[in-house]
């Protein structure tokens, strides 16, 4: 009887197998693009002189390389204002690095990269950055009233527009957590923007002794808007949402205007502080 059952069996693998067909897909494939890292941060009490602009090229998603270096371009960045320049050495493995740049806020910059004999030209203006004056934890403000929060607090200046971006990291995580914020209905007020980890997070929610990074960035209404978009694209397409689309942002090719670049330029001041839940 076993011998039996077992002949079965093995008749019904290989049926099973022989019916197995081979599908071709064909994938959705996209030119090759520079893709541009140029966040030149300020962080208040440095110099801001030590920068770094990041240049590779997309590749397909399921090229073997995911991140080609490019390590053939020329970059310089000018203040419009003052019409200095500051010329970013190739470190030969993707990096442009410079250690004389000056940044003064409010004024405008020009980043322009010459790579494969095409020019990219992106302009941003550097924006201040209000004080955090306290960091505390709570569990008021958040989806779960049980769960902690950590509520920084600052004081949006009146007289202009700001925009601001947040980036918490608890220690031990690989990524950060980005938040955009606009001051339309908190302009010159006291503000206390809290940040709650979910309930479904890898690593779940926040204890006594969790360490967590919090910087605050000033940026511009343009770069706000960039990184809104992207925010939204990266946490998924809900029920009413738009279908994710290639999000260009500022970097626009002078020579050949259709072989746009991804990323952005973008010229911030940052304050950073650290805090461990009790």
């Amino acid at each position: 009887m076993k011998s039996y059952i077992k002949i079965i069996t093995l008749f019904t693998i290989s049926i099973f197998f022989s019916c197995e067909d081979v599908i071709d897909v064909d994938l959705q494939t996209a030119p090759e693009r520079l893709t541009v890292e140029a966040s030149l941060d300020w962080e208040k009490g440095t110099t801001g002189n030590n920068q770094t602009i990041k240049l590779s090229t997309s590749s397909a998603y399921f090229a073997e390389n995911q991140n080609t270096p490019v390590t053939s371009a020329t970059v310089k960045v000018t203040n419009t204002n003052t019409l200095e320049e500051f010329i970013f050495t190739n470190e030969n493995n993707g990096n442009y690095t410079t250690a004389s740049f000056n940044p003064i806020v409010d004024n405008t910059y020009n980043l322009e990269i010459v790579y494969n004999s095409e020019t990219y030209i992106a302009t941003e203006n550097l924006k201040s950055v209000t004080n955090i004056t306290r960091v505390k934890q709570s569990a008021e403000k958040g989806f779960n009233d049980e769960a902690l929060e950590v509520n920084v607090y600052f004081n949006d200046p009146e007289e202009e527009e700001n925009y601001y971006l947040f980036k918490y990291k608890e220690e031990g995580d690989l990524f950060f957590e980005l938040e955009d914020v606009d001051d339309e209905f908190i302009n010159g007020n006291e503000v206390s923007w809290w940040y709650e980890k979910d309930e479904d997070d890898d690593q779940g929610e926040f204890v006594a002794g969790d360490k967590v990074e919090i910087e605050m960035y000033g940026i511009s209404k343009a770069y706000f808007n960039y990184i809104r978009t992207l925010i939204e694209q990266s946490e998924g397409v809900g029920l009413f949402g738009a279908t994710p689309v290639a999000l260009k942002g500022n970097c626009i090719n002078q020579t050949k205007t259709e072989n746009y670049a991804h990323g952005f330029f973008r010229l911030t001041q940052v304050v950073k502080t650290n805090y461990t839940f009790e």
